[in-house]
């Protein structure tokens, strides 16, 4: 299967150029001349820019791309599902890679996808296995997928009931909490247990995919438990944690007591790591602080200090994956082509992430993590996990 090239992309980038003249194309259907010439216009910008786009694109990237979605071919399940049908996390996820990828929803392999993700979806407008514990992360990461499928407006109804199942699920006033407790604003797997950044941020990336402004009511609740969840004593964090640690990473919850997962020091802080530190961090930046802000500047501070991509600095090899993913998604938020460390050397990052996930392929086209904590062993979560660090590095 070729990927990004000229002609596979007319069609994704004209879909495109249209959804973002909607003013033109309203008024162009009053005249068939116009709307002809304006087709005509459309269609050869496309093609420059497909072409243009399709050049720009590193070879190194696009053959990496094209033996992973080879492998993800090979293990689609017959009912459209990757890795087990109950696992709509995991589906939903590599969907949403292969799209990002450049592949049209139209695919068969990216069509039968979908449609495994649409037997999953509930009269409450969620998108979750039945029985299943993890109804907000699930549906969150099926909104991100029909998201980037959703060029013409077929999915909005679909995402838009989503949303408002999303908004349920929020720990809020519905969950019978204040605004004073630790969980306040996150969002946790759906099993009602505890809220987490990790969830938060999938949550944060839903709700903005839906096309929920920063300064929304859930965003703002999202920036509280965040800002909980930092290792910094500011007016934003009043837990016992803020300066036990006092680094300005990020660990895994406030709530429940607390949970790190990269274990604890003596005087009881939690201790920050960097998969949960990028999440913080793009999670603050979505929510609308700006770069000065004092949580923003201790954030890129630790990252700063802790720079590195041959580990998930805190835990080591664990969550190495799911922290490049991260890693890329935060970096491009910041927008800069080069971050300088601590020590005062300037990263090429989209080059350094390339290069590292091109030696960690494997030669059947996945990637798969041998510490096998919190699901990493799974090639097909992985693989979907390097496809969409990829998409921020050409």
């Amino acid at each position: 299967m070729t990927l990004l090239t000229p002609q596979s992309l007319i069609k994704t980038v004209g879909r495109v150029e249209t959804r973002q003249q909607p003013n033109l194309l309203r008024s162009a259907t009053s005249s068939p001349m116009t709307l002809t010439s304006l087709s005509i216009a459309v269609v050869a910008l496309s093609l420059a820019q497909s072409v243009a786009f399709a050049q720009s694109v590193n070879p190194q990237v696009k053959a990496s791309v094209d033996r992973a979605v080879e492998f993800l071919k090979l293990t689609q399940n017959s009912d459209g599902s990757w890795t087990k049908n109950d696992r709509v996390g995991i589906t939903g996820l590599v969907v949403a890679s292969l799209l990002e990828s450049g592949l049209s929803r139209d695919e068969p392999m990216v069509a039968n996808g979908l449609n495994n993700l649409f037997s999953h979806r509930k009269p409450d407008g969620g998108f979750y296995a039945d029985g299943s514990g993890h109804r907000n992360y699930e549906t969150c990461i099926v909104v991100m997928a029909l998201a980037v499928a959703n060029g013409d407006g077929k999915y909005t109804a679909d995402i838009k009931a989503a949303e408002n199942f999303l908004r349920d699920l929020q720990w809020d006033q519905g969950e019978g909490i204040e605004s004073s407790d630790p969980a306040w604003g996150g969002g946790g797997y759906g099993s009602h247990q505890r809220p987490d950044l990790s969830n938060t941020q999938f949550l944060m990336e839903a709700l903005k995919s839906a096309g929920v402004k920063e300064d929304d009511p859930a965003m703002q609740k999202i920036l509280v438990f965040v800002s909980r969840t930092q290792n910094l004593e500011t007016s934003a964090n009043d837990t016992p944690f803020a300066g036990k640690i006092n680094d300005g990473g990020f660990y895994y919850t406030p709530a429940a007591g607390g949970d790190s997962k990269a274990g604890t020091t003596e005087n009881g802080g939690l201790r920050s790591y960097a998969s949960m530190t990028y999440a913080g961090l793009k999670s603050l930046i979505y929510a609308g602080l700006k770069k000065d802000d004092p949580r923003i500047v201790a954030a890129k501070d630790w990252i700063r200090r802790n720079y590195s991509l041959t580990e998930n600095p805190g835990v080591g090899q664990q969550g190495l994956f799911y922290y490049f993913h991260t890693f890329a998604k935060t970096m491009d938020v910041l927008g800069d082509a080069e971050f300088v460390d601590a020590a005062g050397k300037a990263h090429d990052w989209k080059a350094e992430l390339r290069t590292r996930l091109f030696e960690l392929q494997d030669k059947n086209g996945s990637w798969v993590n041998p510490a096998d904590r919190w699901y990493e062993g799974d090639p097909n979560l992985v693989t979907a996990y390097c496809l969409l660090a990829l998409k921020h590095c050409h």
